[in-house]
């Protein structure tokens, strides 16, 4: 039996007893042994055992105490590597009865923390029986044990015999080996050493099973005892477990004894601790007393090192025989060391070639990933082994995130073992599960995106930083240039002075000096006898420099000269700086009171100013100073613009926050989370009110939740029984969200097993879910209409296609469109418009062309047989021909050019014909993917068309809630409520915003609305020539149609006039009869009360974006309206709208005096005034108050301006019910 000592000086036993002996082994524990082992010993020739215990005795005082974790390094310790541990499965055990007499009852087990693995019990015999397993506990050693006794108990029976051998537990403290020894100064303080952990064995069929638990010791160095130290011990508790198994013990007997001796032969070539200690000791020069060389202790840390891994090798052979014999016998393809598989190690697997469909190939190659083969693959040749039988093997490193090896062998080419295709497979232990490392990948997911993310940000940073850099080269150029030019130009205008100037002119004019320059003092002298002043009482000069360039910059009176014979007269001026030619007229008086002039015959009298006549350096010196001013003022607006773009930007982001919090809590009273904003590994409470749905009244309320819009991997959420929550009508569920969801899906019933279900009428509830590691899949929509701002624009159903598309395509979507090519389209406003390709239909061909307009793709339908060359787009004899084979063209366009949308949106009667060619012809025909919605912008037109695409669409919109429930009679819309849903336009707040609008005098926002609207008052009222006053101001922007409330409008303008405002209106009427009639009106008005009021009856887009922002109220007294634009974009700049209670009127204006608890309901507060008749009293009713609003209470006036401006009317809430809309129609 082999022996390895967890001594760190070798000990040397010289002596081997024949009788029971005892005597005392002193180990070395620090630098000075201080402790001693009692080592008891039987010897016999055949049989031994060995029994050890620890005993630590006269321990001396501490000198330093210092508290620390057990896990804490003490102070100068330097950790080594540690010697990895084997650990191989446990056989079966057997209970054995102790004997008595055996020994000392054992020390209670210890179990490592953490581990689940049972400490065996001994278990013995005899010499026939197969032995199943030895058991070694190394247990707690207690603090003041007496001492380490090694106990040799001999013998006559077998080395197994039952009756011989007892089971015992031992504390040992093994002092680990630190490959590093450091020797510190004579004053230091305490000396640390790691301690290690050996056992002694025999050379038999051993396993070791377990882990070592690290130990550590603390020896702290005293001048006051004999050896020079104290110590002082830091204790942990490990436990070893060995279990020995044998076939045959008595026949290997002699070979574990033959072991045995060359272990006490090792025992004895090492010097004993206790020798070592009274022998003299031999000091290093330069090493203080009690401190031994580097080079020594290092010997002594590598020898038992060496011992220690020879001792872990023959256990590690032992087992991988027991393996290999026991699985060749059982007929086993593989199997694996150690048997325990655990994360973040290597392990070795055994292949079994001659039981595999690779018995006759030459190379065996291990194929294989982890988790499911969801994880890190991997390729490792296997090597021929030196077990019995035909086992090859090969190290594999287990990931710290693997739960599972999956693998198959094959030869490299195209013979596999598989497992009869069920693949291999090992179970890893005490790492992550299934759910844990999905969400490690979702994780690692989330930082790799997070990573592409920072990469894409920094390679635009770079792009645009070198755009910046090729743009300020550029501009510099230009600045150079225009510099140049403008100093050719200053020499040329020069030339053209200097070709009229002289320095005096012979019996009319000179100046003394005749040498002077700018800013020098002269005189001017004048003969009065040679113009048509000589009989004036007095003369004066007129002058200025450089052509007039400054005006007027010299008046003064000349008087006789006493110098000069004759008439002459004279003045002291005063040269200007910068003039390099002086300008001037002789007048009779000073300016403004001259009559009579002598301005040599209309051409003026100029002078050089000699010594202003600039060279060549100083037109050098002024280019470079022009330059200088050019790129200044250019840095300056650039600045300025980047700084408004970049709070354009902030303005439009906090604006898309807050309407998506509104769209959140504006079905409050139904559903809503806590938090608000869900984010992705969250858990968030769900609370419902059944008392506003179907359920109300229901015992029981049922949860139903998923995530994905239902297509998430973990499916649905088992059904969750909804709790009451206090004071409240409202019940709650709690829901964990996984990382890669982006939106949360609910329904609920009134049963667990189903029944009555809420599923907001066939839409679902849902609930965006932010930061997750999954993006929402774009879809792809295509819309199919006949107009689109602002290149076919006639009515609000353009600028619908076009602000809804770019809404949606913002929220990173796929959108398309399909448009006519007209023949009087604004190509103007088409980007990159490029011939596509032809194809053929009913005959025709027709051209495609592509282009971009406001950012969105366009596809333009042009047919060769002309049905769009008439010159507009509406009013032709045979539009619904026209339009009807647009609508077919354009189907048979997506099926031809293999387009596969998921939406196929189309828009009232002119391209309602799409519905039903679609079902009809496409929809299983290669278009089986998409579904079709409709919306209905009016529906005064084209009701026969609007009810069959109603028939057939998936489902159907209008343009506000209240008017789906004005035309939910009508005939077209009754049978199909069901899919009929009522969604708000918005506007385009990039068209209209009053903070980068190039139509007003000053940009502003809510913050500057009020100083904004008051100079676009003053710049609307000067140039419509109204009364420059501060009067409340009421706008009408509208066409003049019966639709509109004409005879309201009227009214309304005399009743302005009644109330001392002023009133502009803007618009006109396709009907000349009522163009005539607003042509009357306007002429008496502009009689009447021109400086009050004016009527533009055309379209002037610059003057309507004036009214917007100059007027104080903006009214909108229409009969119908489905939606309405025009109060949304007053809101927009700060007016204040008056309406009529009527379709989107009503869902967006709510009355200050009225609407309040509506408004919440929508989230906002109250905005405007309305009213309800369709005659003079109900339009008096609200422009009283909204006129005595504005003369009574100015300072809250001015709050309502800015608190409709920061209300958001733009396509970020109707794109968002838009999607849920699609969402829904294909489900």
């Amino acid at each position: 039996m082999e022996v390895t000592l967890p001594l760190q000086r070798s000990p040397s036993c010289r002596t081997v007893f024949s009788e029971r002996t005892q005597f005392r082994i002193k180990p070395f524990l620090g630098f000075l042994p201080t402790q001693s082992f009692n080592w008891k010993r039987d010897h016999v020739a055949a049989n031994i055992t060995y029994r050890i215990t620890a005993n630590f005795s006269r321990r001396r005082p501490r000198r330093i105490s210092t508290p620390r974790s057990n896990d804490s390094t003490p102070r100068g310790f330097t950790p080594r590597t540690q010697v990895p541990t084997t650990s191989i499965q446990r056989r079966g055990q057997k209970n054995n009865e102790k004997k008595k007499g055996t020994g000392p009852s054992p020390a209670p087990e210890f179990t490592i923390p953490g581990s689940n693995t049972e400490t065996p019990q001994l278990k013995t015999g005899s010499d026939e029986e197969e032995v199943s397993g030895v058991n070694l506990v190394v247990a707690k050693a207690e603090a003041e044990s007496d001492g380490i006794g090694l106990e040799v108990a001999s013998t006559s029976e077998s080395l197994f015999d039952e009756d011989k051998i007892s089971q015992f537990e031992e504390t040992v403290r093994m002092p680990e080996v630190d490959e590093r020894i450091l020797v510190e100064s004579k004053d230091a303080e305490g000396i640390t050493e790691s301690e290690e952990k050996a056992f002694v064995s025999g050379d038999v069929d051993v396993s070791v099973y377990g882990r070592v638990v690290e130990e550590k010791q603390i020896y702290t160095k005293s001048s006051d005892d004999e050896g020079g130290e104290n110590i002082e011990k830091e204790e942990s508790v490990e436990e070893i477990e060995i279990s020995k198994v044998g076939n045959n013990a008595s026949r290997e007997t002699e070979s574990r004894n033959e072991t045995i001796s060359k272990t006490v032969d090792k025992v004895e070539s090492i010097n004993s601790v206790d020798d070592f200690h009274k022998r003299p000791s031999v000091k290093p020069e330069g090493v203080d007393e009690g401190y031994y060389s580097i080079s020594e202790d290092k010997k002594k840390a590598d020898n038992f090192l060496k011992l220690k891994l020879e001792s872990e090798e023959i256990l590690r052979k032992e087992a991988l025989d027991r393996l290999a014999s026991d699985n060749f016998k059982k007929g086993h393809k593989l199997f694996y060391y150690p048997e325990i598989v655990e994360p973040d190690q290597d392990i070795e697997i055994f292949f079994n070639r001659s039981f595999s469909t690779l018995k006759f190939e030459p190379d065996v190659i291990i194929m294989g990933a982890f988790n499911d083969w969801k994880w890190k693959s991997f390729a490792i040749n296997l090597s021929k082994t030196q077990l019995n039988g035909d086992w090859w093997s090969c190290k594999v490193y287990v990931p710290r995130e693997a739960y599972k090896i999956d693998f198959v062998f094959y030869n490299g080419n195209d013979v596999y073992e598989n497992n009869d295709e069920q693949d291999f497979c090992i179970t890893v232990e005490g790492g992550m599960d299934g759910f844990d490392f999905e969400n490690f990948l979702l994780e690692e997911k989330r930082k790799e995106q997070e990573e592409v993310m920072r990469r894409k940000a920094e390679r635009e940073r770079q792009v645009e930083e070198q755009r910046r850099i090729e743009a300020e080269i550029v501009e510099s150029e230009a600045d150079r240039a225009q510099a140049k030019e403008e100093v050719a130009k200053r020499r040329g205008m020069l030339q053209e002075l200097l070709k009229d100037a002289v320095t005096s002119f012979v019996n009319v004019w000179h100046i003394e000096p005749t040498e002077f320059g700018a800013n020098d003092r002269v005189r001017l002298y004048y003969n009065r006898s040679s113009g048509p002043l000589s009989h004036a009482k007095e003369i004066w000069v007129h002058g200025g420099h450089n052509h007039w360039k400054d005006g007027r910059s010299i008046v003064s009176k000349l008087i006789k000269s006493e110098s000069k014979d004759g008439d002459w007269c004279c003045a002291d001026v005063v040269v200007p700086d910068q003039a390099v030619v002086l300008d001037w007229v002789f007048a009779d008086g000073p300016p403004g009171q001259a009559v009579v002039y002598d301005n040599n015959h209309l051409q003026d009298f100029h002078a050089i100013v000699p010594k202003s006549i600039p060279g060549e350096l100083y037109w050098v010196e002024e280019e470079q100073q022009i330059y200088k001013n050019l790129q200044a003022e250019r840095r300056l607006r650039e600045e300025a613009l980047r700084a408004k773009a970049e709070k354009t930007v902030r303005l439009k982001e906090e604006t898309k926050e807050r309407t998506l919090k509104t769209f959140l809590l504006s079905q409050k009273h139904i559903i809503y989370t806590d938090p608000i904003d869900v984010h992705a590994g969250s858990t968030v409470t769900v609370f419902y009110n059944p008392a506003n749905t179907v359920l109300k009244g229901k015992s029981e309320i049922w949860l139903r939740c998923s995530f994905n819009r239902w297509t998430h991997r973990m499916g649905l959420l088992p059904p969750q029984k909804m709790i009451p929550i206090e004071n409240g009508s409202h019940l709650k569920a709690t829901v964990k969200v996984p990382l890669d969801a982006y939106m949360m899906d609910f329904v609920f019933s009134e049963r667990e097993d189903g029944g009555i279900f809420d599923n907001k009428n066939g839409m679902d509830y849902h609930v965006p879910v932010f930061g997750g590691v999954v993006k929402e899949p774009p879809m792809h929509i295509v819309h199919i209409a006949v107009e689109m701002a602002p290149i076919a624009k006639v009515g609000g159903l353009g600028d619908v296609v076009t602000s809804l598309s770019r809404a949606v395509q913002d929220m990173n979507h796929n959108v398309d469109i399909i448009l006519p090519k007209y023949d009087c389209l604004k190509h103007s406003n088409v980007k990159d418009l490029q011939f596509h390709k032809s194809y053929f239909w009913g005959g025709t061909e027709i051209k495609v062309w592509t282009g971009k307009v406001e950012g969105v793709s366009v596809y333009f339908l042009e047919p060769q047989n002309g049905l769009f060359w008439v010159g507009c787009i509406y009013g032709r004899a045979n539009d619904g021909e026209r339009f009807g084979f647009f609508c077919h063209a354009a189907l048979e366009f997506l099926l031809q050019s293999g387009f596969h949308p998921d939406i196929i949106h189309c828009h009232d009667w002119s391209s309602a014909p799409v519905a039903w060619l679609f079902k009809e012809h496409y929809m299983h025909y290669g278009l089986s993917k998409a579904r079709v919605v409709f919306t209905i912008h009016n529906l005064e037109f084209g009701a026969n068309l609007i009810r069959k695409a109603m028939e057939f669409s998936d489902k159907a919109t209008t343009v506000s809630p209240t008017y789906t429930q004005e035309v939910s009679g009508n005939s077209a819309v009754a049978p199909y409520l069901f899919k009929f849903h009522g969604i708000l336009n918005g506007i385009d707040p990039d068209i209209w915003d009053p903070y980068n609008d190039k139509f007003l005098p000053v940009p502003y926002t809510s913050e500057n609305v009020v100083e904004g609207k008051r100079a676009a008052k003053e710049a609307l009222q000067e140039r419509l020539g109204l009364e420059k006053s501060d009067l409340p101001l009421v706008g009408i922007i509208t066409r003049l149609t019966h639709q509109k409330g004409i005879h309201l409008i009227k009214h309304a303008i005399w009743r302005t006039l009644e109330r001392s405002g002023q009133v502009v209106l803007l618009g006109s009427a396709p009907d000349p009869r009522i163009q005539n009639d607003f042509l009357s009106l306007a002429n008496q008005l502009h009689s009447s009360h021109g400086h009050r009021a004016n009527l533009c009856l055309t379209y002037d887009e610059p003057l309507s974006h004036l009214i917007y922002a100059g007027a104080d109220f903006i009214l909108v007294p229409s009969i119908f309206e489905p939606c309405g634009l025009t109060q949304l974009t007053a809101m927009r700049y700060g007016s204040i709208p008056v309406v009529r209670k009527t379709g989107g009127l009503y869902d967006t204006v709510f009355d200050v005096d009225h609407d309040l608890e509506r408004a919440q309901a929508c989230g906002l507060e109250p905005n405007g005034f309305n009213f309800d008749g369709a005659d003079g009293a109900g339009v008096d009713y609200a422009l009283n108050r909204a006129i005595s609003a504005w003369y009574d209470g100015r300072e809250w006036f001015d709050s309502l301006c800015k608190r409709v401006m920061e209300q958001d009317w733009s396509w970020n809430r109707p794109a968002l019910d838009y999607l849920e809309l699609y969402h829904s129609a294909r489900k």
